[in-house]
C-alpha cells in the first residue's frame, strides 16, 4: 500500500478510530483505557512543571520515515510546534516520544519493538515507554536513524526517580504509576 492511500484511509476514518501505517500495514491503535489516558495526563503536568516552554502532545501523527505514519502517545516539542503541520507532522523538532503499553496480544510487537524502531529511524532524541505490564520505565536514547535503532536503553522500576537527559532534562518521581496498572 501506498502512504498516500493509507492517509486517504486515515482522514475518512471515524474519531474512535486511531490508525497508523508501520512497516507496510495499517495498525489500528487501540483506544485507551482510563488507566492510560491518566498516565498520559500525570506525565503532562509533570512535563509542564519541569520544562513550561514545551507541550507534551497526545494526538499528533508523525512521519516516520517515508512510508511510516506513528500517532504516539505524546510528543514533546515546542510550544506552538505543530501549529499548521496538519494530521502527519514533519519529526524534526520534535524532543521525545511517549509510550503507554496497552493490554493486548500485540503490544510486545507493537510498543516494545517497532514503534521505537520508528521513532529512533526518524531520529526523536529521546523514546519514552511506561510498560504497565512489565511495571518499568524505559528510556531509549541516542537514535541511530541509518540503523533504526537506539543505542542506549535504561530500565527502571515504577517507583524510582527516574531522569530524561537532555534534550529532555526533567526528573519524574514514579511513584504514582503504581496506582495504574492491573
Amino acid at each position: 500500500m501506498m502512504v498516500e492511500d493509507f492517509e486517504q484511509i486515515a482522514s475518512a476514518a471515524p474519531e474512535t478510530v486511531r490508525l497508523e501505517f508501520l512497516n507496510g500495514r495499517i495498525e489500528v491503535k487501540r483506544v485507551p483505557d482510563g488507566d492510560h489516558g491518566t498516565i498520559i495526563m500525570w506525565l503532562i503536568r509533570r512535563c509542564m512543571q519541569g520544562r513550561p516552554e514545551l507541550d507534551l502532545d497526545p494526538p499528533q501523527g508523525l512521519r516516520v520515515g517515508p512510508t511510516g505514519r506513528a500517532r504516539p502517545d505524546g510528543s514533546l516539542a515546542p510550544i506552538g510546534h505543530f501549529a499548521g503541520h496538519g494530521e502527519w507532522s514533519d519529526p524534526a523538532g520534535v524532543l521525545m516520544t511517549v509510550e503507554v503499553t496497552s493490554y493486548d496480544g500485540d503490544t510486545d510487537r507493537r510498543d516494545r519493538q517497532e514503534r521505537p524502531t520508528a521513532y529512533a529511524a526518524a531520529g526523536i532524541p529521546l523514546h519514552l515507554l511506561i510498560d504497565r505490564e512489565a511495571g518499568w520505565i524505559v528510556v531509549h536514547t541516542n537514535p541511530s536513524p541509518e540503523r533504526g535503532l537506539y543505542r542506549d536503553m535504561h530500565w527502571d522500576p515504577f517507583g524510582k526517580q527516574v531522569t530524561l537527559p537532555d534534550p529532555v532534562g526533567i526528573t519524574l518521581d514514579t511513584e504514582a504509576l503504581k496506582n495504574y496498572v492491573r
